[in-house]
Parts: C-alpha cells; structure tokens; sequence
C-alpha cells in the first residue's frame, strides 16, 4: 500500500484547511409520517435497485475489508518506543476490541461510489475509528457516563486507570489527523486532503461532538428538555461524524461539490436514525446483546427519543429519516447499493 509521506507540516495542513471545506447541517424537519404515494413514485429508489439492496450481502462486503481496516488501525496505535508501551497498549485496547466498523466503511462505501478505491479511503476509514474510539472511551468515564461495560469488555478507564483512559483518548484524536495528513496516497490531490481535514475538525469541535456532549450533559435530568434540543444535540454529538465519513469518503473518490451537498443531508439522515436506534435498544434490548450496560439512559435520565417521543413513535420516525435518506440516493443508481445496504441496517441492527 502506497502512502503519501511527503506532505507539508501538519501545522500547516490545519491552517490552510479553514479555507478548503464547507460542512452543512441542516437541521431536519421532524414528521411523523410515512412518504405519500406522490412521493413515492417520484422520490424513492427503483423497486429493481431496492430488490438488490435486499439481497446486497453487506456482511460479505463488510468482512472483505476489515482485514485491512484492521491492519492499519493497529499500526496506527503500535509502540514504537518503551516509554510509549503502556498508552499504546491503552489505544489497541479500545481501538481494537471490535464493534461495527460503520463510520470507516460508510467512508470506503462512498469513495468507491465515485469510482475511488478502498485503499485510497482507508486513512481516512482509519482516523474516523479513532475519532469515534475516542469519544467512547471518553464517554465511559466516571465524570462522563460512567460505564464499566463497552463492547463486551470492561471500559478502558476500569483497565488502565482514568488519567491513562484520558490520555489514550486524546492521543487517539491527535494521530487521526496525522493519519489523514501522512498516510493518504499521492493519487489523491492536496485540496481533498485538507477539505477531509477540515471536516474531521469540525466534526469534532465545539460545533460537533464536543459541543453537542456538552449539550447532552446540560439537558441531564431536565423535564423541558424539547425535541429541537434532542435534535441540535445529535445533530452534532452522532451525526456530524457520520456526515463526514460518507462525505469524506465521496471527496476522496471524486465526488463533485453539489453530489457531496447530496451525500450531506442523506448521511445526516442516517446518522440521526443511527441515534434512534441507539435510544430504542437502549430500553429494548439486554445488556448482552449490546455489549454495555442496558437502560444506562434511563438510569442517568437522559434525554431521549423514547423519552420524548414513544418507543413506538421514535421507530417510526427513525425508518422516516431512513426512507427520507434512501430517496436521496436515487440519482445514483445501483453505485449507491452498499450505501443504501448501510442505510438498512443501521434500524434493523440488534447492538
């Protein structure tokens, strides 16, 4: 595999990349509806496109890249000298302890969609892992969430202690950055390189995750916390990183500017929808089957779309915002299949 080494200083990738990306979040109009039969006929993908989205083998296509997802997550977090063991070893941890891989393969999907290659796509693929790892191991801590259960295995902060589990999570954050930067093959230009920088950046700054955690504490245990709020804080906190997978992905592949516009509001579709489903298995299913501790939500009284909406009504509107995203997709034909496959799975998925 062929990386890009030669590359200006990061510093200078930062700097530069303000001027390079644009990122959109439009915040989505809830309805409580399903799509009318104008719609229908005039928005959704082709019953023919639909029909080899059901039989799309996503497993399959997921299973063909992992080996090299994985590979290169590891020597992303290898030690390269003794002193670096222990926190390294903090990184592989969590990095490494499985969970659906869905942000870095939405990124290769979107890449090959526009006739760009897995491997071309896999720094970016690699940094998103580390971006979300980051935020999960900084979730489970005792001042955050306060898990003790994450994937099956005990939290990181349980293992290596809560300064190391820190640490660990803010070298994760840094390294994706330079993964992107240092590890992208020459075939992709300098501008998309910083346009995926840029994004990454805001995704998770304080107009995107960071901001939107912050939110998500605030409205803790509050009774007129209101749908607006539970969007905005989604919107930015789960979404956004999603958004940049799939866009990121598209820019790499050579997308132009106005099917990446496209892509943006279909993958904040999917990554609300992601959020509902994570709300409704939170009350549904056991702790088991999600491999973290069930009805945390309930228990810390978080704001939620069951909360607020009904268990019944938050399917409703998570499959709304699926078919909503799906439509979108139609332009594409069958390039989009293992996008729209994602889609799918992302409300039927059991953890």
């Amino acid at each position: 595999m062929m990386f890009w080494t030669k590359t200006a200083t990061f510093g200078l990738l930062l700097a530069s990349a303000a001027s390079a990306f644009t990122v959109t979040h439009t915040s989505p109009t809830f309805r409580s509806r399903a799509l009318s039969a104008t719609e229908d006929k005039d928005a959704v993908v082709s019953e023919e496109t639909e029909k080899i989205v059901e039989t799309f083998n996503l497993e399959a296509y997921i299973s063909s890249h992992i080996p090299a997802l994985e590979e290169a997550m590891l020597a992303a977090v290898k030690s390269t000298v003794p002193q670096t063991d222990n926190i390294c070893k903090s990184m592989e941890y969590s990095l490494m302890a499985g969970g659906k891989r869905i942000r870095p393969m939405l990124a290769i999907a979107a890449c090959e969609m526009f006739g760009g290659s897995a491997t071309e796509a896999m720094p970016t693929a690699v940094a998103l892992e580390m971006i979300h790892t980051m935020s999960l191991i900084h979730d489970d801590l005792p001042m955050m969430d306060n898990d003790d259960l994450r994937r099956g295995k005990p939290t990181n902060h349980i293992v290596f202690g809560e300064q190391v589990a820190i640490l660990a999570g803010d070298a994760l954050l840094s390294i994706s950055f330079e993964t992107v930067a240092k590890k992208t093959p020459k075939s992709v230009a300098a501008k998309k390189v910083l346009d995926v920088i840029g994004r990454m950046g805001t995704a998770v700054g304080q107009i995107g995750l960071a901001g939107g955690q912050v939110m998500d504490l605030e409205c803790e245990a509050k009774d007129d916390v209101t749908l607006e709020d539970l969007t905005w804080i989604h919107t930015h906190k789960t979404a956004t990183l999603l958004q940049v997978a799939i866009c990121s992905g598209a820019i790499i592949g050579g997308a132009t500017e106005e099917e990446v516009k496209s892509l943006e509001t279909f993958a904040l579709d999917i990554g609300l929808a992601f959020q509902i489903a994570d709300d409704i298995l939170d009350v549904t299913a056991s702790t088991e089957d999600l491999g973290k501790t069930a009805a945390k939500d309930l228990d810390s009284d978080k704001t939620t779309y069951p909360k607020i909406l009904g268990l019944e009504e938050s399917k409703v509107e998570a499959q709304r915002l699926i078919d909503d995203a799906k439509a979108l997709m139609k332009p594409f034909g069958d390039r989009a299949i293992p996008l729209l496959a994602m889609a799918d799975f992302i409300v039927d998925r059991k953890n």
